[in-house]
């Protein structure tokens, strides 16, 4: 285990967990449950609402590879602190508004914070525990998840304990907790120190152009992120129809809540496992089997009829997640070449976006002209064909030498 002078072994990995616990506590608490009721409370239509829900993730596909090369050239420390920034100063937005389409620009603002914390982390923790990368990135990533988990427990008493209160002061109140958990980012992302001094420098757009080629030139890291983009456009389509079939079976929302709960909970127990299981076996093998368990498990939903198989199908669909983003995440740090670690998490995250974004659209069409079978069966479709195409793009050919 690598290490550095202020902040060595250990002490850097609870460094990096609390980093990722606080920073994805507050942007979870500031969307999920509130932003909806407090954009309906601005007077915000329907259309607009699922705009502003919208445009932070664009944020992570425009900015994470942009982001990734940046701090390949300028250090991590640098973005670090600018992502603080940000998480700390967005949710102060929220509290001088009265328009609803100012949430987009504010949003989208809010967007930039997770689009530069996610491969910025990535990559530090792949070049510090290189040799346990997959356990590690596991380990962030279920941090993350618990912050995930608690925001909207947070959230939805924070609004319940000052419902009585007049107008959007109890959705302003959530907004000062998010600014008040984004406190510690701001104070972690400062106390970062680089190994090595990085001197402070223009980056010339042949650096991005460069990066741009190297990666989607490699065959085995192309085929990488489009696994995740897969993942993704799975998980999209499933935290967005999931809800509407299990309503249309009788279940009701406290059950609906608890399902998102317990999957999120399978994510964020096995995904430690599933890295140390990275570091030691063919990721190739995990990868594939966790993407197909995903593909499956989703096109599965449509015939399930009780809760107790609905639970086991989501736990399962959890359970795919878990298998395939990590272990996708520490080979794409086994194939980055040298200087490029940045640029390949950054490419990799704007690629997984991608995919989180499609996946509702497409399967809302598809869904909307065929019903939830066809709708839920793209997910599989997308998925065995992205299986195929990494099967093929990731083994080892022979060289043929006379």
């Amino acid at each position: 285990m690598s290490s550095t002078s202020s902040l060595p072994g250990r002490r850097m990995v609870y460094f990096l967990f609390m980093l990722g616990f606080f920073a994805i506590f507050s942007t979870t608490i500031s969307k999920n449950p509130v932003l909806p009721l407090f954009s309906q409370a601005l007077g915000a239509g329907d259309a607009v609402i699922g705009l502003i829900a919208a445009v932070s993730p664009l944020a992570g596909i425009l900015f994470s590879f942009p982001v990734g090369v940046i701090s390949d050239h300028l250090g991590r420390r640098r973005l670090l602190i600018i992502s603080g920034l940000v998480f700390l100063s967005a949710p102060l937005l929220y509290l001088i508004i009265y328009d609803p389409l100012w949430l987009i620009p504010i949003r989208f603002f809010h967007g930039t914070a997770t689009a530069i914390l996610g491969p910025v982390v990535s990559a530090i923790i792949a070049e510090r525990f290189p040799a346990n990368k997959g356990e590690m990135l596991g380990q962030y990533s279920s941090a993350t998840l618990i912050g995930r988990t608690l925001a909207p427990v947070v959230g939805g008493f924070v609004i319940s304990l000052f419902v009585m209160y007049p107008g959007l002061i109890p959705y302003r109140i959530v907004y000062i907790v998010a600014a008040l958990a984004a406190l510690p980012v701001l104070i972690l992302t400062l106390m970062y120190k680089e190994e090595k001094h990085v001197p402070l420098a223009f980056v010339p757009f042949s650096s991005f152009r460069s990066s741009f080629i190297t990666f989607f030139s490699e065959r085995k890291l192309r085929a990488t992120a489009f696994v995740d983009m897969a993942t993704y456009f799975a998980f999209g389509s499933f935290e967005t129809f999931f809800p509407l079939v299990l309503l249309s079976q009788g279940i009701g929302a406290y059950l609906i809540g608890a399902l998102f709960a317990v999957q999120t909970l399978v994510i964020a127990a096995t995904k430690p496992f599933f890295g140390r299981i990275a570091d030691r076996i063919d990721k190739r093998i995990q990868i594939v089997t966790g993407l197909l368990f995903l593909g499956v498990s989703t096109a599965a939903i449509p015939f399930a009829s009780s809760f107790a198989v609905f639970l086991l199908v989501s736990s399962i669909v959890g359970l795919g997640i878990s298998l395939s983003t990590v272990a996708t995440s520490a080979y794409i740090a086994d194939l980055a070449q040298e200087g490029q670690m940045g640029a390949s998490m950054g490419a990799l995250s704007s690629i997984m976006d991608i995919g989180h974004s499609a996946g509702p659209v497409v399967t809302g069409v598809i869904v909307a002209g065929s019903g939830y079978v066809a709708g839920f069966f793209s997910s599989l479709l997308v998925a065995v064909t992205v299986c195929v195409f990494f099967i093929i793009s990731v083994r080892d050919r022979k060289v043929n030498r006379n």
